[in-house]
């Protein structure tokens, strides 16, 4: 027995021992708690480690976010060190900590998970106290000694959550908004291409799916462009709902703890460091509960999904068939589209953008309901007003590329379908209107419907009109009134 007493003895020191390596101590306003040794987080990450085990989407997951909240930090500690709350030595800690999070290093240590109660409170200490540790560790610093560069005391000073958390949410909102331009410029030039491509094939041009009256490919796709177009230019003006922040405000508004000078000279530094005019709302204690700004831009990500999501619907009516369907345009062949019917090819990717659409709308539909639940001076629901503004620009960023690399590059017209349609249809009776009146229009249209004839056929059949007339009256092509002149150098 004394023995076995003994080696368990051992055991047990050896355990604490290994315990004491492997962890530190860290306390806060409920208690000490033992961190990870090598972990760069400290108390408070530690306990919303704990409490918010919801989801796979973690803070990691966001780099231009992590970005977003260094370049908060740098500016708060630059304005707090213009106005002689902070010197300059730790100043120049908490730059090299910036420098090396910008250089995408420590990332993984920003891990809260995106979904958390306390409006961001946990997301914002992860950032002061990973911050702390990286200025330590590249200044030649212990982990968790925080004498010099302080989580409290220097990366959250002159802040609080609830100026620090939304601003950042919105200058990572304004980085991720660029890649969205940019994917959504490339995606209005491929529009482009194919109708250059194809700015002379003759079609018809449907309402309420029904022929109407010609056009050509290349005017149906320029005006995919162009409706793209509109969304990227609303796009750019939405951005700058977010160019208003609330730094200085602290708690509420009111800007307790904040030195005199220190937002102006805040805004400042964010202006320079994001090249992009941020400036201070008019009113920091209607600023630190409105969410006005995430609601209008949100609004614009809706407003693309309907586009993209309408142009998608007539992709796939346009391919439909092969030999049954529309069957005008032939998309990319990527996969068997059925496990059961051979041969079988979907419309997979603009599929795929309208599901992303549909997305898109409904985490709209999140923000305008978070967004009007905030009660008083702060509105708890930031957070999850980030996930879906965050994962509606990071699916239109990577299902653009998808649509335009593998459908709209590789889009192919089928020009003996398009004429064969034109020849049958009995659309281009519209243009006999000015010339032989809407009633006998109608008659030889409804003619050619009974008798399944073409339009053409039975004029010339009746002959309603010479072939020189018919040359310059119901020539398709001088029926779509195509000017390229428009088109030129787009």
């Amino acid at each position: 027995m004394k023995r076995i007493s003994a080696l368990l003895a051992t055991a047990t020191l050896l355990a604490t021992s290994l315990t004491a390596q492997q962890t530190r101590t860290e306390k806060d306003l409920l208690g000490e708690k033992q961190i990870p040794a090598d972990a760069l987080y400290g108390v408070q990450t530690a306990r919303a480690l704990e409490n918010f085990r919801i989801s796979d989407d973690k803070f990691s997951d966001h780099t231009n976010l992590i970005k977003a909240y260094a370049i908060v930090k740098l500016a708060a500690a630059r304005a707090n060190t213009d106005v002689g709350k902070m010197k300059p030595e730790v100043l120049a800690k908490i730059q090299k900590a910036y420098d090396a999070i910008m250089a995408g290093k420590y990332h993984e240590w920003f891990q809260v998970d995106m979904y958390q109660g306390g409006a961001g409170t946990s997301a914002n200490m992860n950032v002061n106290e990973v911050m702390a540790n990286i200025a330590l560790i590249e200044t030649g610093g212990r982990i968790g000694d925080y004498k010099t560069v302080e989580p409290h005391d220097h990366l959250n000073a002159s802040q609080s959550t609830n100026d620090s958390y939304p601003t950042a949410l919105k200058i990572a909102m304004i980085l991720n908004n660029k890649e969205v331009i940019d994917e959504l410029t490339l995606l209005i030039k491929s529009f482009r291409a194919i109708g250059n491509k194809y700015i002379d094939v003759v079609k018809m041009g449907r309402t309420e799916l029904q022929d109407a009256v010609p056009m050509t490919v290349g005017q149906q796709f320029h005006a995919y462009a162009e409706a793209l177009q509109w969304e990227l230019d609303e796009l750019k003006y939405a951005e700058s709902k977010l160019y208003g922040v609330n730094m200085g405000a602290t708690a509420i508004g009111t800007g307790i703890t904040a030195p005199k000078g220190y937002s102006e000279r805040c805004v400042k530094h964010l202006a320079e460091l994001t090249g992009k005019p941020i400036h201070l709302s008019s009113d920091l204690i209607a600023g630190t509960w409105d969410m006005q700004e995430y609601v209008a831009y949100s609004s614009q990500l809706k407003s693309l999904a309907i586009k993209l999501n309408k142009i998608s619907s007539d992709l796939r009516l346009m391919a439909s068939g092969p030999r049954t369907g529309l069957f005008e345009i032939n998309l990319p062949a990527l996969q068997p589209g059925s496990s059961i019917m051979p041969g079988k090819v979907n419309p997979v990717i603009p599929e795929l953008m309208s599901e992303i659409c549909f997305r898109v709308i409904g985490n709209d539909v999140t923000v305008s309901l978070a967004s009007e639940n905030g009660d008083l001076e702060l509105n708890a629901f930031e957070p999850v007003v980030a996930i879906a503004i965050f994962e509606s620009q990071e699916l239109f960023i990577t299902g653009m590329r998808t649509m335009r690399t593998l459908c709209i590059d590789g889009i192919t017209v089928n020009e003996a379908v398009l004429k064969e349609h034109i020849e049958r249809t009995v659309g281009i009776v519209t243009a006999l209107n000015p010339v032989i009146g809407y009633d006998k229009a109608t008659e030889l249209a409804k003619e050619a419907l009974a008798t399944n004839k073409g339009i053409l056929e039975i004029i010339r059949e009746k002959k309603v009109l010479t072939e020189e007339q018919i040359k310059q009256l119901l020539d398709p092509a001088s029926l779509t009134g195509l000017d390229k002149s428009k088109y030129v150098g787009k």
